[in-house]
């Protein structure tokens, strides 16, 4: 089954088990009536700053939308080259390979990635609910959290709450690899 058709059914399934209508579901979420149509109908794969904000209506992670529930455990073991790419994999600024796909409803998800040289987030800052860990296994990498600056070398970390401002570029001279998990849930 297509991702679209499969974020759509999942999302109807919820908001309908919910007893919720689709503008109350766009009250809650902050994202139009039109675009959780669109997306109902499969017509639309939702960004991910969008998939976060209707995750968190639901108190679900991003891949419980994505996700076929027959196709998932509650264990999970990959090995390299095994692992599955996910919504954020983009061939010009990052390879994604996801930890916890397959994981039933997992409460966060983590990812391998890979920024090549030059590889960015773009010039504007996403935010989102949750919280994010960066460990940076190889390479530089530059975050920009609000108006501060951090430059992560191999063996750096760094935790912070998703809904400050923020975005990163590979400053280095070759690839950046890390191990990026995101918990996207608040506590309300």
């Amino acid at each position: 089954m297509k991702l679209k058709k499969i974020v759509g059914k999942k999302l109807k399934a919820i908001r309908l088990n919910n007893d919720m209508t689709i503008q109350h579901l766009a009250a809650r979420s902050k994202v139009s009536s039109n675009m959780i149509s669109r997306i109902e109908r499969g017509l639309t794969i939702p960004s991910v700053e969008i998939l976060m904000k209707l995750a968190v209506v639901f108190d679900k992670s991003i891949n419980y939308f994505v996700e076929e529930v027959s196709t998932t455990h509650e264990i999970v073991h990959s090995s390299p080259g095994e692992r599955d790419t996910t919504v954020y994999d983009d061939s010009d600024n990052m390879h994604t390979e996801s930890f916890t796909s397959g994981l039933r409803d997992p409460q966060f998800m983590s990812f391998l990635c890979t920024v090549p040289k030059h590889g960015t987030s773009g010039d504007k800052h996403m935010h989102h609910p949750g919280d994010e860990l960066i460990f940076l296994l190889e390479g530089q990498l530059q975050v920009t959290i609000a108006t501060e600056v951090y430059n992560l070398s191999s063996g750096d970390s760094l935790s912070f709450k998703s809904h400050l401002p923020h975005r990163w570029d590979n400053v280095g001279d070759g690839d950046a690899r890390i191990i990026w998990t995101l918990s996207p849930f608040t506590t309300i």
